[in-house]
């Protein structure tokens, strides 16, 4: 039987029926760069973190000045997955550079 459901690009898994082709496109940016101190954070970094709204920064900044927090939303900061490299061809990575070294301080 021929499903008219679109699928994920990635698994081939069943979207659910309020998918568009909109909804199924959004992916992490992964932005090129620490807002706090402006290291390099290639798609392919370790150490890069990020929270709910793909705040980005440095594990470093992140132990350090943050505390674990993000600055811009209160919120918990987590590892940024890992785009593989095929599919980076197909999606690249962000090149748009957030700097924002007064406002690398735990909200209040």
């Amino acid at each position: 039987m021929l499903s008219l459901r679109p699928n994920c690009e990635c698994c081939g898994k069943s979207l659910p029926p309020a998918a568009t082709d909109a909804v199924r496109r959004v992916m992490l940016a992964l932005r090129p760069n620490c807002e706090c101190c402006d290291k390099d954070l290639p798609p392919d970094s370790v150490e890069a973190m990020i929270c709910t709204y793909e705040c980005t920064f440095c594990s470093d900044c992140v132990s350090t000045k943050l505390k674990g927090v993000c600055p811009n939303c209160g919120g918990n900061l987590e590892r940024r997955p890992i785009r593989p490299a095929a599919r980076l061809l197909k999606d690249p990575a962000s090149t748009e550079r957030v700097f924002k070294p007064s406002g690398c301080t735990t909200p209040t």
